[in-house]
């Protein structure tokens, strides 16, 4: 994983949907897992939703809200 993902994973809000304009990582779990069984999106968004799914399972969402604490802008 490269440092520049995670900081633009930090930074990604969601684009669309019920969710739209949270922050990705802010998301609820729930929803995560609905995409994770339906299918997530094709593309850098279904990549950073895979990886949110990931950290949230592992209980690691700190950690990509202390990036955004660190590093405020792109």
């Amino acid at each position: 994983m490269e440092k520049e993902q995670l900081i633009k994973l930090a930074h990604t809000k969601m684009p669309f949907g019920k969710f739209e304009g949270r922050f990705l990582i802010d998301l609820p779990e729930p929803y995560i897992v609905w995409y994770k069984n339906k299918g997530f999106p094709k593309g850098e968004l279904g990549q950073q939703l895979q990886l949110v799914y990931e950290l949230k399972l592992n209980g690691l969402e700190d950690l990509i809200r202390n990036i955004k604490k660190q590093f405020p802008t792109l």
